[in-house]
């Protein structure tokens, strides 16, 4: 199976930085057409310039908690490109909360940035694969990443909101990888640990002693660079992984074979 993209059209949210801006370039010098997606339209000029009128790369800004802007981005991206073939939901956002406060709303804050705009958007998306790709028999009709979080599976109670919304994206991707596989719609996970993202990269920018921490509870004892999951990714949305749907592919050094009683107890 290739591990080709070159002309394929991908959607990839959260790409104004970081992990999201790294799997975009890296499909768009692979030879697909992308459509650049963030909020932020200051940081999406600021990496990739004002609006092309040509070439394989476009960009989107808003805010994809908003029913109307996921229309309007698919609308964008087939005015561009004529059709959608790939998916890559990276937009996300740690929050961090009090669990045992009952007047917090960061849960449903979490939801609302990392579950929903995801999944509402797969769905749009998934209705124009299917679209697109009438008449045909064979071969795929498009492909769906969802980038999550190994925060799914460890349990930090600060971190409870972001846990809440990461485990319920893995389930929503197994959920639609069951209802797209007729159609020949593949949908999976990357779990990510920690990955020299931007806001991580800022974090530890005055912090050596957090690095150490995360380096001492990853076996690998490193972080990994933003080039390692756009590999991956590249695999999950190219034919290479063609008989693989439902399924979170784990990218954590190998964080979560720790048993957390035989890990090193964190300073305080």
């Amino acid at each position: 199976m290739s591990f080709s993209i070159a002309g394929k059209t991908a959607i990839v949210t959260g790409s104004a930085n970081g992990i999201g801006l790294a799997i975009g370039r890296t499909f768009a010098a692979k030879g697909a057409n992308v459509m650049f997606v963030d909020a932020d339209e200051k940081a999406l000029v600021a990496e990739l310039g004002e609006q092309p009128e040509d070439g394989n790369i476009r960009w989107f800004a808003g805010d994809l908690r908003e029913r109307l802007t996921i229309a309007n981005l698919v609308s964008a991206t087939l005015d561009s490109f004529d059709q959608i073939d790939i998916l890559i939901n990276g937009a996300r956002q740690i929050t961090l909360a009090d669990p045992l406060d009952s007047e917090d709303d960061t849960v449903l804050a979490s939801l609302q940035l990392n579950l929903l705009p995801a999944l509402r958007l797969s769905q749009v998306v998934a209705r124009r694969m299917i679209k697109q790709s009438e008449g045909q028999t064979e071969g795929s009709a498009g492909t769906i990443v969802n980038l999550t979080s190994i925060a799914a599976r460890r349990t930090h109670a600060d971190m409870m909101a972001y846990s809440v919304a990461t485990a319920a994206l893995d389930q929503s991707t197994r959920s639609l990888a069951l209802a797209l596989a007729p159609h020949r719609i593949r949908v999976n996970g990357l779990a990510l640990g920690s990955v020299m993202s931007a806001s991580l990269m800022q974090v530890l920018k005055d912090n050596r002693e957090y690095r150490a921490r995360i380096e001492s509870f990853t076996p690998m004892g490193r972080i990994a660079a933003a080039a390692e999951v756009t590999e991956a990714a590249q695999f999950l949305a190219s034919d290479a992984s063609g008989f693989m749907t439902g399924q979170i592919l784990t990218l954590d050094g190998g964080r979560t074979l720790l048993d957390p009683v035989a890990a090193p107890t964190p300073p305080a």
